[in-house]
């Protein structure tokens, strides 16, 4: 079984800063990407910034500039530094890895809170 945990979130004033850590354990192998997804209150969840197993990333156009995605391999973990926080990043933010082959899965974090207040 593999368990993805969470962890950094919290309440923060606009301008500041927060970094969230994901940490994988369990069976898990052949990580071929990770990443942060968000989803606000009423909202889809959207991607926020991914990283691929070549150190490819990608940001959603409204973080770029502001969050970096950053991998530990040797600890199965992935961080989001997001600095320059504003009101509209409040979110249920997720983290997410696709891993294994040839079958793929699929794994998600059980969410963590950012609030940023104005």
């Amino acid at each position: 079984q593999v368990q993805l945990v969470e962890s950094g979130g919290g309440l923060v004033q606009a301008g500041g800063s927060l970094r969230l850590s994901c940490t994988a354990s369990g069976s898990i192998f052949n990580i071929y990407a990770m990443g942060w997804y968000r989803q606000a209150p009423g909202k889809q969840r959207e991607l926020v910034a991914s990283v691929t197993s070549g150190g490819t990333t990608n940001y959603a156009d409204s973080v770029k500039g502001r969050f970096t995605i950053s991998r530990d391999n040797a600890k199965i973990t992935i961080y989001l530094q997001m600095n320059n926080l504003k009101p509209e990043d409040t979110a249920v933010y997720y983290c997410n890895m696709g891993w294994g082959g040839p079958n793929r899965f699929s794994s998600w974090g059980q969410g963590t809170q950012v609030t940023v207040s104005s």
